[in-house]
C-alpha cells in the first residue's frame, strides 16, 4: 500500500519540476528575444532624459545653448500638410532674442535662428542669393499654418510664407512673411543634441 503512494508522489514531483524548468527556459528565451530586438541607433531617448526633451518646450522653460541661457517667451506651432515643426522665441537676461527651431525629419533637427538687423537683405525668390560674404542656394519654400502660444508678437493663428536658403558652409538664411507682412530674415545654424540643455519651468 505504501509503495504505490510513494510512486505516485515521485511522479507528481517529477511533473512539477518539469513544468518549472520549462517556464524558466521560456522566460529566458523571451528575454533573449527582447534584448536582440532591433533598436534605432539614432534614438535620442537617453539624451532627452539627461538634457531635456526639446519637443516638449513651453513658455517659461530655460534653454541653454552652448553655455548661454535663455528663457522661452513663446512658441509657434507650424504645419504644412503632414509636416509639423515648432519655433520657440528665446530671450536672455540682456534682451537678446533668438529662435530655436525643432523638427523631426525623421531625426530630431535643432536650429538656432538669429534675426538679421539690416535692411540690405535681398528679397527671396531667386535660386541663388548673395548676402555678406556668402552665396546662398534655395533649399525649400512654401506656405504653412501657424498657431501662437504665450508671447511671440503674432496673432493667435494665421498663415506664414517661408523661403529657406543654405550656403556651402552650412549657414542658413531664412525668410518668413506672416499674413502678408514684409519678409523677415534670420541667419540659421544647425545645432547638435549636445549643444542644447533644457531646464523645465515645472521641475
Amino acid at each position: 500500500m505504501i509503495l504505490p503512494i510513494l510512486i505516485l508522489l515521485v511522479a507528481l514531483v517529477a511533473v512539477v519540476i518539469a513544468l518549472v524548468l520549462r517556464g524558466r527556459r521560456s522566460g529566458q528565451s523571451s528575454s533573449g528575444r527582447d534584448e536582440r530586438a532591433p533598436k534605432d541607433p539614432f534614438d535620442t531617448t537617453d539624451q532627452d532624459a539627461l538634457r531635456g526633451d526639446p519637443r516638449s518646450l513651453t513658455a517659461g522653460d530655460i534653454v541653454e545653448i552652448r553655455g548661454m541661457s535663455y528663457t522661452v517667451r513663446g512658441t509657434l506651432r507650424l504645419s504644412e500638410g503632414s509636416w509639423r515643426w515648432a519655433e520657440h522665441l528665446l530671450d536672455d537676461a540682456k534682451g537678446t532674442q533668438v529662435w530655436l527651431g525643432v523638427e523631426e525629419d525623421p531625426d530630431l533637427v535643432l536650429t538656432q535662428w538669429t534675426p538679421v538687423e539690416t535692411d540690405e537683405v535681398p528679397t527671396p525668390g531667386p535660386a541663388k542669393l548673395g548676402f555678406g560674404e556668402r552665396e546662398f542656394r534655395s533649399e525649400e519654400s512654401g506656405t504653412a499654418r501657424f498657431s501662437s502660444e504665450a508671447t511671440t508678437g503674432l496673432d493667435e493663428a494665421g498663415n506664414v510664407r517661408y523661403h529657406d536658403y543654405e550656403a556651402s558652409d552650412g549657414t542658413m538664411l531664412g525668410f518668413e512673411s506672416f499674413d502678408g507682412a514684409d519678409w523677415e530674415a534670420t541667419l540659421g545654424e544647425e545645432l547638435t543634441r549636445y549643444d542644447v540643455r533644457i531646464y523645465p519651468a515645472s521641475a
